[in-house]
């Protein structure tokens, strides 16, 4: 694990408290977040709130390394089992995706993570930054907390290109042990 992400976790843990060993691992994996919290919480689904394709803005293509106005597939998504787990934020460059994984995506409420998998896409993960964030209306609502939220966002590495980036996020007050 670098050290940059180690320093990520300690100042959380400064900011907000103790972490638990599952929020540390949801935190920093560099494997697929599904498989972890199947592991978890038994069979996780997803529940898509938004997608859509997108013009890339300045922060799109700078994040995904694409031109502005490059079209992106925009996707929010909670992660759940029998309540919330995690709120996940994707963007795809779509120029860099085969029709079959197209489909998939657009199908929507299947995870990335499986989506991969069922391709059999091997790729790295990158992690980006580690941090907290205080949530919006939208997240308290459906969350049920006011609870800090700890967020990493990190890219999918296929080919030596970003396949994906992502932005996942969850109460603090979550996978406590």
């Amino acid at each position: 694990m670098a050290q940059n992400t180690l320093d990520e976790i300690q100042n959380i843990e400064e900011s907000v408290g103790k972490l638990s060993s599952a929020q540390k691992i949801l935190l920093t994996t560099d494997g697929s977040v599904t498989a972890i919290l199947d592991v978890l919480k038994g069979h996780v689904d997803i529940t898509t709130l938004q997608q859509e394709f997108v013009p890339a803005d300045y922060e799109m293509a700078r994040n995904l390394n694409i031109e502005e106005g490059d079209t992106v597939n925009y996707r929010v998504v909670i992660i759940k089992s029998d309540e919330p787990l995690i709120y996940a934020i994707s963007l795809v460059p779509v120029d860099r995706l085969d029709n079959d994984f197209k489909e998939d995506l657009i199908r929507a409420d299947i995870p990335i993570g499986r989506i991969m998998k069922n391709h059999n896409i091997e790729s790295r993960r990158e992690i980006k930054s580690i941090f907290t964030e205080e949530p919006d209306e939208e997240l308290k609502e459906i969350f049920k907390t006011d609870s800090p939220f700890l967020s990493r966002t990190y890219n999918i590495i296929h080919h030596d290109e970003i396949l994906i980036w992502l932005k996942e996020m969850f109460p603090y007050s979550l996978f406590k042990e």
